[in-house]
């Protein structure tokens, strides 16, 4: 299975942090060198391991916000 390479660009924010002290965060991220894009995903405190996240675009992370804006919580 090839490498998968990324550059963690600008760490948006922390959501929650687990019992482990994996953290489920926001970061702008380059995958394999291509252009960045947001990535919602739980890290291991040092960034060597990840678990399986969500990455979009700036149109995919407004229109999330659009939909998050209109909950009622």
């Amino acid at each position: 299975m090839a490498e998968i390479k990324f550059e963690i660009k600008d760490t948006v924010g922390t959501i929650s942090q687990s019992p482990k002290g994996w953290n489920k965060e926001l970061n702008l991220i380059s995958w394999n060198g291509k252009e960045p894009k947001y990535d919602l995903r739980d890290w291991a405190p040092d960034h060597e391991k990840m678990g399986k996240g969500v990455t979009l675009n700036v149109e995919e992370l407004r229109a999330l916000r659009e939909l998050l804006n209109g909950l009622e919580l």
